[in-house]
């Protein structure tokens, strides 16, 4: 049976023993000094490779002014730099392939997310604390047979 514990002290040591140690996260670089991260979003798949430099964002070969015209998925793409506080800090290389604009300015965040705590492990409690390393996972609902949409129904006719 079951050890008998007649203290708090007791209790705070029997959970401390059968606790496992928190994961230790480390820095993970591939030979050029870069770390990698691929962010999901939607359709949306983004590549992204960071290393320390200026602060210049290249996105598919164009810079990011050029190939996210709208502020505001220039404003999601920054957000992770931001809680960081490394803005201007790191040169970002990104890929992007798939869904909309949209989606792919959310893929960015998440793989710059993951790629900055492979960088800066200590990093990853104040990202994740933003939900910036949770994959979001809403996507398009499919089309059903017998219906005009996902959801919406042919209009009905009563004669």
């Amino acid at each position: 049976m079951a050890e008998t514990l007649s203290s708090l002290q007791d209790l705070k040591g029997a959970t401390a023993a059968q606790a496992p140690d928190a994961p230790v996260y480390t820095q993970k670089l591939d030979k050029l000094g870069r770390a990698y991260a691929t962010g999901k979003r939607k359709n949306a798949v983004a590549r992204v490779w960071i290393k320390p430099g200026s602060g210049k964002i290249t996105v598919n070969g164009r810079a990011l002014e050029v190939y996210f015209a709208r502020p505001v998925l220039r404003m999601i793409l920054q957000q992770p730099l931001e809680i960081a506080k490394r803005v201007d800090q790191y040169d970002l290389n990104v890929t992007c392939a798939g869904g909309g604009l949209s989606g792919q300015a959310g893929a960015v965040r998440h793989g710059l997310a993951k790629a900055l705590t492979h960088f800066e492990p200590e990093l990853r409690t104040a990202l994740k604390r933003e939900g910036f390393l949770t994959r979001d996972s809403r996507v398009v609902e499919r089309k059903k047979y017998g219906k005009k949409k996902a959801r919406r129904s042919f209009q009905f006719s009563k004669r």
